[in-house]
């Protein structure tokens, strides 16, 4: 065990896998929302993208903030990667090709994850302004190849790069050029779970139409309107997807950890430097058998980082992560977490959300997951389109948040967070199709203008 994290258990028994997730079980009035975006960065005159190195490099923008918030750094070796804000449990985090993250606190209300969102841009913004460092709310760069954008000095993604050549097509575009915004929301027992995570696999296509916004690749019209989604499906079958086995009767805790085994590690941390494991089995970990670490075995440490790892729809760690959204503008951001509380969090709404969605078949739910990155709200769907089952989703959400009746200053409830889905339902155009009618249209074709209409 030398090397190991001396402060996490060893992994004695099958319980202790199950438990690393059944621990995230909390009573209704500790339920909270957790919203993490991912926002492009780029400079201007010319626009191009940042590096990590230099004066006006993502460093010199970390050290900005970390002098503006007083939020602690944290390094990979010598380079700070990241900052922690340890009085609300939230932080900021570099993806593999500088997208810019903000891994939010767990919040009660709508109302307090938008007003994180805005101080957060503030910050950002005020930090950035002097750097020439601009953001950009879509869901994959628009104009620049995987080869021109600088990589990260983080040690896990230089294992992820080479292994994601070998287990699919588009694996490096998804570390390097595509951006996401994610909710994550709380379960009260193992049905409890069950059910959200159910629902929200199923329903994860609609958030993908409702929330398109990245049409654009490589300089042009890529026939998506998310390619970020497409991108997804051509990264890692071993651990990405919708989980069919998620809907097979008896399933639990039990059967999601049996999944997670079998799903290739990337790496395991000793002496806070990253070991190569990847393509290797947790399974032979559990026995001592991994060639590069002979005889040791894993911690709850190590469980909980091969957990990380997995890339499905929606992710089960002590909480469920919502992953089918393209980035989008302060609104949108938002709006994903308003969308998943008003479905999940009030029990009317998630009888509801089921039997939307009781009856898809596994064939159904891959449908969805194939089409709707090129097609979105138009797929044809049960002699309709999926536009009528989102609009159904968003209704059910909206009932949902009013039954919540969490207001703010103003006396509103949390419905006005679902504004920019409000929109999309009443125009039929997800912000996708909106800046492919300006591409084509008032633009001429001249994909620049994206870097001053999507800048956040």
């Amino acid at each position: 065990m030398a090397g190991a994290d001396t402060a996490s258990p060893l992994i004695e028994s099958r319980a202790d896998l199950i438990e690393a997730m059944e621990r995230g079980c909390k009573p209704v009035e500790q339920w909270r929302v957790g919203t993490e975006h991912e926002k492009h960065v780029f400079h201007t005159n010319p626009v191009r993208p940042v590096t990590y190195e230099g004066p006006n490099g993502v460093k010199a923008l970390l050290d900005g903030i970390e002098a503006e918030t007083g939020w602690q750094p944290f390094y990979d070796g010598q380079n700070p990667i990241g900052l922690l804000n340890k009085a609300q449990a939230g932080g900021i985090s570099l993806e593999p090709g500088g997208q810019f993250e903000l891994s939010g606190a767990p919040m009660e209300t709508l109302h307090e994850t938008a007003a994180e969102m805005a101080e957060h841009m503030h910050v950002a913004k005020k930090v950035a302004e002097p750097l020439d460092i601009h953001f950009l709310g879509l869901g994959v760069t628009p104009i620049w190849p995987v080869s021109e954008i600088p990589a990260m000095p983080k040690s896990r993604y230089g294992i992820m790069t080479p292994y994601m050549d070998k287990v699919g097509t588009l694996g490096t575009s998804m570390m390097y050029r595509s951006a996401t915004v994610q909710a994550n929301l709380d379960f009260s027992s193992e049905a409890d779970m069950v059910k959200k995570l159910r629902v929200s696999v199923a329903l994860q296509p609609v958030a993908t139409a409702l929330f398109a916004n990245s049409p654009f690749v490589d300089g042009r019209d890529s026939g998506y309107l998310s390619f970020r989604s497409h991108i997804w499906l051509n990264t890692d079958n071993d651990r990405t997807g919708m989980l069919p086995f998620a809907f097979e009767e008896g399933f639990g805790f039990e059967q999601y950890a049996d999944h997670a085994l079998d799903v290739p590690m990337y790496f395991v941390i000793r002496n806070g430097q990253y070991v190569n494991v990847a393509g290797e089995s947790f399974r032979a970990f559990l026995k001592g058998e991994l060639p590069q670490l002979p005889g040791e075995k894993p911690t709850i440490k190590d469980w909980e980082d091969h957990l990380s790892t997995l890339f499905p729809e929606v992710r089960l760690k002590q909480f469920l992560e919502m992953r089918g959204a393209d980035m989008g503008d302060e609104k949108h951001v938002v709006a994903l977490s308003a969308f998943w509380v008003g479905l999940l969090y009030d029990q009317i709404s998630l009888d509801a959300a089921w039997d939307l969605v009781s009856d898809w078949t596994e064939e159904d739910r891959d449908y969805l997951r194939r089409e709707v990155p090129r097609l979105g709200l138009t797929t044809p769907f049960d002699r309709s389109s999926l536009f009528d089952v989102a609009a159904q989703a968003v209704g059910i959400a909206s009932a949902g948040l009013v039954r919540r009746a969490r207001l703010d200053a103003q006396g509103r409830d949390e419905t006005i967070h679902l504004a920019a889905l409000e929109e999309t339902i009443q125009t039929g155009k997800s912000p996708a199709e909106r800046w492919l009618e300006k591409f084509h249209g008032e633009w001429n074709g001249d994909l620049s203008r994206i870097f001053v209409e999507a800048e956040m």
